[in-house]
């Protein structure tokens, strides 16, 4: 009698459960989301999360507040180890780039892409190698040239940790143009806002970064560009006039494509929701607008081909890392 009272308990138990996530997700979202950057104000991150949830909002696609929450550390790992502590939760959402990948790929975290939901991937934005205004290097073979002849007389700056986006992308290319020594290359990170006193003052000689940080002072005529990372030129734009590593000569190119992630076990429901809103969202004027002013493509991807995409590239950058010298994995 006693174990049939046990089994009925469990009965009722699972259908109160089931009760209880059949109305979660008949009224999702019922309650503001957390979106959050992984990193400080300013950068290709928040400037995503933010025109994300801008968009959304002023098309009047989710009716909850997204306000948006900055954890910056660990280049991104600060906001990784979050979402772990935000299991299964519908409302959490960040945004990542390729760093999710290689600082798992170079020992920085344990954590990897595995331990998120991609929900879809939205954009590809693209890297860009500026100097001072006053700088020797008037084109990035310049560069190239000098770091061929002594692969220490050039510091590089970036916002990413050593082994990660900002320095992996300046490494491809440098491979691609034929320096050797990779690994002997300076290269100095710095947080959010430092990176353009840093160039400014002299303390490096060339910054590797994205295009959101070097719009702004490329336009006031502080700093350079000397060339982009996508594989086509710009046809219109505030960066039209920069040339593509291709057309520099240089056989290289570096996405840094961009999409949201939930926390691990997100439920379906919740992605199926946000995915089909974003879809929608990619759709909008609105949307094209913020592409074109921050110099992204539209690049959207949904949950299970995203997914696919992931593995695919963590395969490609573990390769790269392996070629120079910096993957930590087995």
């Amino acid at each position: 009698m006693k174990g049939k009272a046990v089994w009925i308990i469990g009965i009722v138990a699972a259908v109160l459960l089931i009760g209880t996530m059949a109305v979660a997700k008949q009224e999702y979202p019922s309650k503001p989301f957390e979106f959050i950057a992984p990193a400080g104000p300013g950068g290709g991150w928040d400037t995503t999360i933010r025109m994300v949830a801008r968009v959304l909002q002023e098309e009047k696609l989710v009716p909850v507040p997204m306000p948006v929450v900055n954890k910056p550390g660990g280049g991104g790992g600060v906001a990784l180890a979050y979402l772990q502590q935000r299991k299964g939760d519908p409302y959490t959402v960040a945004v990542y780039s390729p760093p999710l990948l290689l600082i798992n790929l170079t020992g920085q975290t344990k954590l990897s892409f595995k331990d998120t939901t991609p929900i879809a991937m939205l954009i590809s934005d693209y890297g860009a190698f500026a100097v001072p205004k006053n700088s020797p290097y008037k084109t990035i073979n310049d560069v190239m040239n000098a770091l061929k002849k002594d692969p220490k007389s050039v510091k590089i700056g970036g916002l990413s940790s050593p082994g990660s986006m900002d320095h992996v992308q300046f490494l491809i290319v440098a491979k691609a143009a034929g320096v050797k020594d990779l690994a002997q290359i300076p290269y100095i990170a710095f947080q959010e806002g430092q990176h353009l006193a840093a160039l400014l003052g002299g303390h490096i000689d060339l910054l590797s970064t994205g295009l959101a940080e070097v719009q702004g002072p490329m336009l006031s005529g502080d700093i350079r560009v000397l060339a982009l990372s996508r594989p086509e030129p710009y046809a219109d734009g505030p960066f039209k006039e920069v040339p593509t590593l291709r057309q520099a000569g240089i056989n290289a190119e570096f996405i840094n494509w961009r999409g949201l992630f939930g926390p691990p076990e997100m439920p379906d429901y919740a992605v199926k929701y946000l995915e089909e809103k974003l879809a929608q969202m990619e759709k909008t004027k609105l949307w094209d607008e913020v592409c074109r002013t921050n110099g992204w493509d539209k690049s959207f991807m949904p949950s299970s081909d995203f997914k696919a995409f992931l593995a695919r590239t963590n395969d490609e950058y573990k390769e790269v890392l392996k070629a120079i010298g910096f993957y930590k994995g087995e």
